[in-house]
């Protein structure tokens, strides 16, 4: 199997500790709460892991795309697009209209974003780190 062969699910708990090993931004419990809710997709290349979307409701109402994530080797592959499309086809078919996400200003992700439809919805400093601009988009 090449690595042109991709296949995008929702993780299961197979999935997860190797997800957990690559993802430092989530605790376990959470995961596996997340896993449970279909609220993680996985994205594979080859039958190998190239990364995963993982995503919660903003005001307990909007999706929000918490993590985006390529492992380096697949990066710049047209993947994330895909990912991206299918999640946003997800939310599609369980009538949400309108999706967000955020990037902080120092990464180049905000770029990708902009690229899919994005549009910029304003920022804010969480916790003294670096500027964290807001994305909407209406689908």
């Amino acid at each position: 199997m090449g690595i042109n062969m991709t296949e995008i699910r929702y993780a299961s708990m197979a999935d997860k500790e190797l997800l957990l090993s690559r993802d430092c931004h989530i605790k376990e419990d959470i995961l596996e709460k997340a896993i449970l809710n279909r609220y993680v997709l996985v994205m594979l290349a080859g039958g190998n892991l190239a990364g995963w979307l993982r995503w919660g409701l903003f005001w307990d109402e909007i999706p929000f795309m918490n993590m985006l994530y390529f492992l380096e080797e697949y990066r710049g592959l047209g993947f994330g697009t895909q990912l991206v499309g299918f999640w946003e086809n997800e939310m599609l078919k369980l009538s949400y209209d309108k999706v967000m996400t955020s990037s902080q200003a120092n990464e180049t992700a905000q770029h990708f974003y902009r690229k899919l439809g994005y549009r910029d919805a304003g920022g804010f400093f969480p916790f003294c780190k670096d500027f964290e601009i807001l994305f909407t988009k209406e689908i």
